[in-house]
């Protein structure tokens, strides 16, 4: 019999079972499987031996005769789940040496994504020591019996991932209540570690073809929509990707690989990158923010010799294109490549719209993807090259630990030349199969809730200075149907949570990455958040702390670090230091000679040149950049730490309030902090008052303060203080 169903399973759903081998031991053991579907019983069967038992409810199998036949049989063992002996007769059995497979959430899945994990699974591993096999079940999610919001397919592609035997890491100093939670936070950790593998091993390996696939799916679903409110289905943006790559081929010669993208967030955009990969070229998305200067830099680094723009945009932005035109560039408009297709060309892209997008013959995981420009915040651009790998792997970091589904509605204001909202606020609701709306500026703060609320849009992305923008300006109402804030690329202050919390009810969930690492690396997620931190290391991402004279756990003078835990999420333990990291969202390398050879030097490990407190459950405190550290009278002091001291110290001022510290030489102590603001009324007074007043020693207090009209800001909201050294 239970070859049979194994063949029929075979037969239609293309089965597959991979490292079965691992449930060949004997007991007791514990199988733990995800659980998306009613059918996750039969799929797990065919590949266990008689004497495994599935635990079910018996309370369950009490609703109906069709309950009763799957759950009560000689196949499983059923306990009452609102007895508190349910956990105790199954520990009985494991140590009888029973084979046992526990769905470790209790309930089917309602997101796809992994919920939160049944209580008594962490007791069970801690009292009976069993050996542990975690299951990651792929495609049942899409099974017309699954309760997620996805569209349902008749026959999806099945699969399940065994893997090794794991002994679990003992708890031996703790109490029996902290241990269980720790055993159920290294079982959730391992889980969705190994859904990440999986989903790389098994998934598309490049972006083209992981956004052509969900769009088989459902061709005719609405993905995109900007200003114009034109609306664009995965059929429309695949022809007219196909329609463009066509122009490039015929417009752009064979040696200009890389070339040029400067647009907005509109339609068109995504168009014209997904056509650039089907002609085989690599976008360099340039950062249209700062001027025609930087931008020449950033494409003379490029090596372009073609630029893709829009004329109206241009106009729009008053930017003066013949600087590119004097260094030798071409300026390609897409008005004049739109006037050239002909209905012809229109019909033939039309038919080619459901084949897989490719972004060249023979192109490769490992190929380039993006060219992106670091923010040059603090010094010049830097060119990163960004993989397909490097790419994906980072939407798949965040979708195994995020909740998005098909039903959800992004609202991306953040500029797609910034790396978070190209890959998180683009590529990630592309991949997944849900609406983004892309809107032109994030600063029209009463504009951009406005159009939230009647977008019903139910995730949002911001930046500190941009959510609090929002929240000056928004009515109550606007962001009613939002369930998720993400806020990235600077520290998120206290008074901007504090105020969205109070105004809206919503809780903002902040993370922390870089343009290197394509670029989350770390995220408060709904299922473990952690105010104040930003959030724990995204599955496959593994660290290191170097340790930095004179640096502290808050960022002040250094202490004694803390004995390591028997376990820890990504392994490397608790403590402060200077953050390297390595993972596949690491990026490929820079334009840059000197900077890439440091880089390659390192051997795949990035230096984030970021100093961080990662605690003992593995949350990251970002304590400021190194760059960013004075050190006065032999001590190291952190101007992160004072400017987050100073930020939320004034609500009288207003949420428009500013403040920035810089560091000048000093005789006496080698080095003093400068405070910038740009409120009239602040005082040296109320400087020292606040900085005092959060525990910092006197050598955090700025011994000047100056005042600017308003503090200069980067297109992505980051203070710009390359520009305010030159102001002060």
């Amino acid at each position: 019999m239970i070859s049979l169903l194994r063949w029929l399973l075979r037969l239609l759903y293309g089965f597959r079972a991979f490292n079965e081998a691992a449930v060949d031991i004997p007991g007791p053991v514990l199988l733990l499987p995800n659980h998306v579907s009613w059918w996750d019983w039969l799929i797990l069967g065919v590949c266990l031996g008689d004497d495994w038992r599935f635990v079910t409810s018996s309370t369950t199998a009490e609703t109906s005769w069709i309950h009763r036949r799957m759950m009560i049989n000689r196949r499983t063992f059923p306990v009452d789940m609102n007895s508190p002996y349910a956990v105790k007769r199954i520990a009985e059995y494991l140590r009888g040496g029973g084979r046992l497979v526990l769905f470790p959430e209790g309930r089917i899945s309602t997101t796809g994504s992994l919920m939160k994990l049944f209580d008594g699974t962490g007791f069970l591993i801690l009292k009976t020591r069993p050996k542990v096999i975690t299951a990651y079940l792929r495609g049942a999610c899409r099974l017309p019996y699954s309760r997620n919001p996805d569209r349902k397919q008749l026959f999806p592609r099945l699969s399940v991932h065994f893997s090794s035997v794991r002994e679990a890491p003992r708890f031996d100093q703790v109490s029996a209540t902290a241990a269980r939670a720790l055993l159920a936070d290294w079982l959730r950790t391992e889980m969705l570690r190994q859904q990440f593998e999986v989903e790389m091993e098994m998934g598309p390996r490049t972006m083209p073809e992981a956004i052509a696939e969900t769009a088989r799916r459902e061709p005719g679903r609405i993905v995109l929509q900007d200003v114009s409110l034109k609306e664009v289905s995965y059929r429309r943006l695949l022809m007219g990707a196909q329609l463009l790559a066509g122009e490039w081929r015929r417009r752009l010669p064979q040696n200009s690989r890389r070339v040029g993208v400067l647009l907005p967030n509109v339609n068109a955009m995504p168009v014209v990158i997904l056509s650039l990969w089907s002609a085989g070229r690599v976008p360099a998305i340039l950062n249209y923010s700062g001027g025609a200067g930087p931008l020449l830099a950033c494409a003379r680094l490029a090596g372009l010799t073609h630029v893709i723009t829009a004329r109206s945009f241009v106009e729009r932005i008053h930017l003066d294109l013949e600087p590119f035109r004097g260094a030798g560039m071409q300026v390609v408009f897409l008005e004049e490549a739109r006037d050239q297709l002909s209905s012809g060309r229109k019909l033939a892209a039309l038919l080619r719209a459901f084949l897989p997008a490719r972004p060249r013959p023979g192109a490769a995981a490992e190929d380039t993807a993006v060219i992106l420009f670091t923010s040059g915040s603090e010094g010049d651009p830097k060119g990163v090259e960004l993989t397909h790998r490097n790419l994906l792997a980072n939407v798949r970091q965040m979708l195994s630990v995020i909740d998005v589904t098909e039903k959800d509605r992004l609202f991306n204001a953040l500029p797609l030349f910034h790396c978070f909202g190209l890959n998180v606020g683009l590529f990630l609701p592309l991949v997944r199969g849900a609406f983004v709306f892309l809107y032109v500026s994030p600063l029209h703060y009463r504009v951009v809730p406005s159009a939230v609320y009647n977008l019903n849009c139910t995730i949002f992305f911001g930046t500190n200075t941009f959510l609090a923008g929002y929240a000056r300006k928004a009515h109550p109402y606007d962001f009613r149907t939002v369930r998720y804030v993400f806020a990235g690329a600077e520290k998120l202050q206290e008074s901007t949570v504090t105020r969205w919390l109070r105004q809206f009810g919503l809780r903002i969930l902040e993370g922390y990455g870089l343009t290197e690492c394509s670029p989350c690396l770390t995220a408060n997620v709904p299922m473990i958040p952690r105010f104040g931190s930003a959030g724990r290391f995204l599955p496959g991402i593994e660290y290191q702390l170097e340790r930095v004279e004179g640096v502290g756990p808050e960022g002040g003078a250094a202490a004694e670090t803390n004995p390591e835990p028997a376990w820890h999420p990504n392994g490397a333990g608790r403590g402060v230091g200077r953050l390297l990291v390595r993972g596949p969202n690491v990026m490929r390398g820079y334009l840059n000679p000197e900077a890439n050879t440091r880089f390659q030097a390192l051997g795949g490990w990035y230096d984030t040149g970021d100093i961080v407190r990662v605690d003992e459950d593995g949350y990251v405190f970002v304590l400021g950049r190194l760059k960013r550290f004075a050190k006065i009278g032999g001590e190291m002091v952190s101007l992160a730490a004072v400017e987050e001291a100073l930020a939320g110290a004034f609500p009288q001022y207003g949420l428009r309030f500013a403040v920035a510290v810089l560091v000048r030489p000093d005789e006496e102590r080698g080095e003093q902090l400068v405070a910038v603001t740009n409120e009239l009324k602040l005082t040296p007074a109320e400087v020292r008052a606040a900085v005092q007043a959060r525990g910092l020693g006197n050598l955090a207090v700025p011994r000047k303060l100056k005042v600017l009209p308003e503090l200069p800001r980067l297109g992505s909201g980051k203070l710009d203080y390359r520009q305010l050294e030159k102001l002060i």
